[in-house]
């Protein structure tokens, strides 16, 4: 996965959402202590920027080394370049010790990991007690219905071209394996019941491209000669969008996972 995220780094920096700052304040409020946040898959470092607001040290990694080139700068926030799968004492020396880290996050992309093995090392990376795991996910967006109709389009259009593993974030991370015991009333955010709220963002058609872009499945497509974005599908979108300078509120449905260590 890493080639591929390279290839559509600079799409990624530009057009991917913002996460709401409640967000974060939410998470912080759930772990015991805020020294520690490990954001896995920190991309271009738009998740990990936010947690350092509420915690002392901020490890992101990533194991795209363009994509951390072109993260955001913060001097709580330290990037590290990984391999796909890290032995244990490569992650320690990262870290720092056994039982150190009071927050994990995977923003948009625990889907594409080893999960066994990264599970079993966030349990061991986890502050007992007190350390918390939390992932998600976004689902399509909607804008207006006429520019809607012509995405649904382009939607439909990758299918062919998605990674097996993209199902998860497809089913909104309801299948997607999390052992870990829930920290939430109810049971939600736990196991085969992902919190779902929804994200408001500001969408240029600029950036709505970009993100078409930034899709795995359409980079794949576009390597194999099928072309999802030609301009007869742009021109559509333009079309739908109107006055090109126009910028939409754009709703995105979240799904996220959150849970802690058995102790």
């Amino acid at each position: 996965m890493a080639m591929l995220h390279d290839k559509q780094a600079n799409e990624y920096s530009e057009s991917r959402p913002t996460y709401p700052v409640s967000w974060f304040s939410m998470l912080a409020s759930l772990t015991l202590n805020h020294q520690l946040a490990w954001d896995v898959g920190a991309g271009n470092g738009q998740a990990s920027i936010s947690i350092a607001e509420h915690y002392d040290r901020v490890i992101a990694t990533d194991i795209s080394k363009n994509q951390l080139e072109l993260a955001h700068k913060h001097p709580k926030v330290t990037y590290v370049v990984t391999p796909p799968i890290m032995t244990d004492e490569e992650l320690f020396s990262i870290l720092g010790e056994e039982g150190s880290v009071d927050l994990v996050t995977v923003a948009t992309a625990v889907h594409w990991f080893d999960l066994d093995t990264f599970y079993s090392q966030v349990k061991r990376v986890l502050r007992k007690p007190g350390g918390v795991i939390t992932v998600w996910t976004y689902g399509v967006h909607t804008i207006n219905p006429a520019v809607d109709a012509v995405c649904k389009d382009v939607w439909e259009s990758t299918g062919p071209y998605w990674d097996p593993r993209s199902r998860y974030a497809a089913e909104g991370y309801r299948t997607l394996p999390f052992p870990f015991e829930p920290v939430l009333e109810n049971g939600r955010g736990s196991e085969g019941n992902p919190m779902e709220m929804e994200m408001e963002t500001q969408m240029s058609l600029e950036k709505l491209l970009g993100f078409f872009k930034s899709i795995s499945a359409i980079v794949t497509a576009r390597e194999k000669g099928v072309d999802i974005l030609n301009e007869k599908v742009c021109k559509r979108i333009k079309e739908a969008w109107g006055d090109e300078n126009m910028i939409y509120t754009c709703k995105l449905p979240l799904y996220m996972l959150v849970g802690k260590s058995p102790l």
